[in-house]
């Protein structure tokens, strides 16, 4: 067999067997039958199926016994085509562009040799051509990779994704804002990133907003919702504009994004001992969250034993009861509960140290998942976290340890991290946007100056990096997918923004840039002078004022202060009337006339007031009949009216 050729088609009949044909055509219809039947199992074939097989099998033998005679290689619509590889090689080596060699590379020419590797087959690409110093055209082909190789730049991929990790992390810079002096409990930032909300043990809770602050960073509405309790959790709605506050009373509320509260769940009646019965918590609630796509439906957690669903702003009871059970079918409490991305599961993490998980699809009667001892029993998991993909959970717990779960095989962790001090039961944990990093921080030890933030990697458990964040206690530690920004809740009262001017987008860096504008005061103090009332005028000093009566002077001089016209007094028409009444007065006065016009006179009184000098000195008529009329004749009158004529009948 040829291995320079390779042929792609029709399989055809072969052509150098008509004995068969020949006792197939001569069969008759009941033993083609039985023999198409036979073969394959295929159903029976008719007569006329069997007709129209023949014909074509003649046609076959017909176009090759043709192709034949005539010398053609090719011929009818059903040949196959054979192409030839060392003449598809040649024409590559022509059209490829030359790629020069360098000295390390020795170009290796590739023949027809009879070895056992398999022919390459098409074009070559253009990185396995070179053009040789005489000019010739040589081939050279990669080496084949094997089993060491592989594994070898597999480590170096890792080594470089560490690197990349490492890299990956926004912390080039970082800005301080200062939520009050106590613990930070609680943060969240809406899903835009535009602002940024903070509560703490002090009952406040502080709004930031990034596209208004400038670089003092000082929050723009401070408010305590729910009045001498602690916020404990924070959650932005997954439209941005709600706030779900979980606080120390029993009662979480719901703000709007400016702050003014939409609603408040009921409280549920702590005499009841069926908790599914009640139509809110009757504890202290210890977490909530948001459902991830639906819009008013949200979670919580409690220490009465149960996670409740709310759903709608204005029915405010609870849509579903969940109770959470320790061994034995005892009650326990909920310390975090969360959702994971597709809202298909609920976690909650419970202080009898099970992790425990509900379908959202079924009935939450019985748990899909559950873990009893993920955790040390009595201290409490602070914090739960499904990763970005779904397969992977992280939990946070008092027990000075951090555990990586996967969700495909839960019974052992994927890794625990321990030696991770924590003395608040909100000491939370987060993946990175791309779930190859997890980071948690840790409270202040005994002996030590500053606390550290943790990064680790999710697939090698190893620690990327940890930053020294502040002298106090590490409590929240919140990744923004959006902005690429970190944000740390510390225990003396500060939040810490770490961020990239590369990696990072707006955020935190929209305010560094503003500089603060101080207000001008409105008082001075004045400066001691010395008075000479004899001086001359060129070295005499004006008196100083102090700023308000320099204002207070200013703003009587019309120029200075941009005083607008004043309001018309009198007259009608508008601007016009300033000038008089009507349109001709304004004429008059402007162009004919340079005394003023006064309309409200009589007009027949200011007429009559030139009569005498108009008959003393005449200018109009009299000087024009003074040579044929010196003396005026006027018609005399008897003062009535003529009598009208009578109409002609």
């Amino acid at each position: 067999m040829n291995r320079n050729k390779i042929s792609f088609g029709k399989i055809n009949l072969n052509p150098n067997k008509p004995a068969a044909v020949t006792e197939k055509s001569t069969e008759s219809q009941h033993d083609a039958s039985s023999s198409a039947t036979s073969v394959g199992g295929f159903k029976k074939m008719g007569k006329q199926q069997l007709i129209r097989q023949v014909e074509e099998v003649t046609e076959d033998m017909e176009s090759q016994h043709l192709k034949e005679i005539m010398g053609i290689s090719g011929f009818g619509r059903k040949t196959a085509k054979v192409f030839d590889i060392n003449e598809q090689i040649a024409k590559a080596r022509e059209v490829a562009p030359p790629k020069p060699r360098t000295e390390s590379e020795e170009p290796k020419p590739v023949g027809n040799d009879d070895s056992d590797d398999e022919p390459a087959f098409g074009p070559l690409p253009p990185d396995a051509l070179s053009t040789g110093t005489d000019g010739d055209k040589q081939t050279v082909l990669k080496p084949k990779r094997t089993d060491a190789d592989s594994d070898d730049e597999d480590d170096d991929d890792e080594d470089e994704d560490d690197d990349n990790l490492e890299r990956k992390i926004p912390n080039t810079h970082e800005v301080q804002m200062q939520h009050g002096s106590r613990a930070v409990l609680a943060l969240a930032g809406d899903p835009a990133g535009a602002r940024l909300v903070s509560g703490s043990i002090d009952y406040d809770m502080c709004f930031w907003d990034f596209a208004g602050m400038d670089a003092g960073m000082r929050s723009f509405r401070t408010i305590q919702p729910c009045e001498n309790y602690p916020i404990r959790a924070l959650h932005y709605s997954v439209t941005g504009d709600m706030i779900l506050v979980v606080s120390g009373n029993s009662q979480a509320k719901i703000l709007d994004r400016d702050g003014f509260e939409k609603m408040e769940c009921v409280k549920g009646d702590q005499y009841i001992s069926d908790m599914a019965r009640t139509k809110g918590h009757t504890a202290q609630l210890t977490s909530g969250c948001w459902h991830p796509y639906t819009r008013e439906e949200f979670l919580t957690a409690a220490l009465d034993g149960t996670l409740r669903i709310w759903h709608g702003l204005k029915s405010k009871e609870q849509k579903t009861v969940i109770k959470t059970r320790a061994l034995g079918g005892l009650r326990t409490n909920a310390s975090a509960c969360t959702f994971n991305r597709d809202a298909t599961l609920i976690a909650a993490a419970c202080v009898d140290g099970s992790v425990q998980m509900w379908d959202t699809r079924k009935m939450f009667v019985n748990t899909t998942h559950c873990l009893r001892g993920a955790h040390q029993k009595g201290s409490e998991i602070t914090s739960v976290q499904f990763s970005y993909l779904g397969t992977q959970l992280a939990t946070r717990s008092n027990d000075e340890t951090m555990k990586l779960w996967d969700l495909r095989k839960f019974k052992e962790p994927l890794h625990t991290w321990t030696g991770l001090f924590s003395r608040y039961d909100t000491t939370d944990c987060c993946f990175s946007p791309d779930d190859k990093m997890l980071v948690t921080g840790e409270s202040l030890p005994k002996g030590s100056k500053e606390a550290q933030l943790h990064f680790y990697n999710t697939q090698t458990f190893e620690e990327v990096k940890r930053i020294a964040v502040t002298d106090s206690h590490v409590i929240k530690a919140m990744w923004h997918p959006k902005l690429n920004q970190i944000f740390v809740g510390c225990g003396n009262g500060v939040i810490k923004c770490y961020y990239d001017e590369l990696l990072s987008s707006r955020g935190a860096k929209l305010c560094v840039v503003k500089t603060h504008r101080k207000k001008k005061h409105t008082e001075m103090i004045g400066v001691s002078q010395i008075i000479t009332p004899h001086a001359l005028p060129m070295f005499r000093q004006e008196k100083s004022k102090s700023s308000r009566k320099k204002m207070e002077k200013e703003r009587l001089d019309p120029v200075k202060s941009h005083r607008p016209d004043l309001p018309i007094t009198s007259g009608q028409g508008g601007r016009v009337a300033s000038s008089g009444g009507t349109l001709s007065s304004y004429v008059i006065r402007n162009l004919g006339l340079s005394k003023r016009v006064d309309d409200d006179q009589d007009p027949r009184e200011a007429i009559l007031k030139y009569a005498k000098e108009a008959e003393e000195n005449p200018y109009w008529i009299a000087p024009a009949y003074k040579k044929t009329q010196p003396k005026p004749i006027f018609t005399e009158s008897s003062g009535e009216p003529d009598a009208k004529k009578a109409k002609e009948e």
